[in-house]
């Protein structure tokens, strides 16, 4: 578990480095290579878990899910992205890639802070939206990534929030691309507003053990919620 009240810190290198390898030096590169930077390539796939404060209203609606979306946008970057989620009434399920631990923990604080002021402002309040902690997995094979994605894409239909046989609207369900082809109700054929994975767990390795069924249900619960 990790604490939103505690904020990483970054260190500073307080020395000089003299000779050795000089930054833009040696040959550029040309083509499809030029311009893309490989200092902080997603390593890890994470599932994420933020809960609401009680109180406060349900995140299934069409106002808060809009301010949502755009802010997973927002909040991804080289260092930590959002892939997929899905939205409950009173919780948030994220799968993200990060380039370490410390970027993850970095990451979900940032989107946090984003979310919350998008919300206050929404529903004219102020004041803490999120519960002081966030739960946290780090995914490390094939198989959890699959139980991960079954677990955050198809939530609300193991809650009987989301009956319907297409995917759920309050999720990133209708353009995850892994659906089982040949089946009635698919995923819509739209542009993906977060980005592709990149890690090889996220985008390659989950598919070893099967594309997901759009009528599957989680089995179990890994975590609370």
């Amino acid at each position: 578990m990790l604490s939103m009240k505690k904020k990483p810190r970054q260190r500073e290198f307080g020395f000089t480095n003299w000779g050795g390898k000089r930054r833009g030096a040696g040959r550029k590169p040309k083509g499809e290579r030029s311009g893309v930077s490989h200092a902080k390539r997603p390593k890890l796939a994470a599932r994420l878990t933020l809960r609401l404060r009680e109180g406060l209203r349900t995140l299934r609606a069409d106002d808060s899910h809009a301010l949502l979306k755009a802010a997973f946008a927002a909040g991804s970057h080289e260092g930590f992205r959002v892939i997929d989620y899905s939205v409950q009434s009173t919780h948030l399920h994220i799968l993200a890639e990060s380039s370490d631990e410390r970027a993850l923990a970095r990451g979900i604080l940032g989107l946090a802070v984003r979310i919350s002021r998008g919300l206050n402002k929404l529903w004219r309040r102020t004041g803490r939206i999120f519960a002081d902690r966030f739960h946290s997995r780090i995914l490390r094979s094939p198989r959890a990534v699959r139980t991960a994605l079954i677990y955050v894409l198809q939530n609300a239909r193991k809650r009987g929030a989301w009956r319907a046989l297409v995917p759920d609207a309050y999720s990133s369900g209708a353009r995850f691309e892994g659906w089982k082809s040949g089946r009635k109700h698919l995923a819509e054929s739209s542009p993906r507003l977060l980005a592709r994975a990149r890690t090889w767990l996220l985008s390659i390795g989950w598919k070893r053990h099967g594309l997901l069924d759009p009528r599957e249900v989680p089995v179990g619960s890994p975590t609370p919620g």
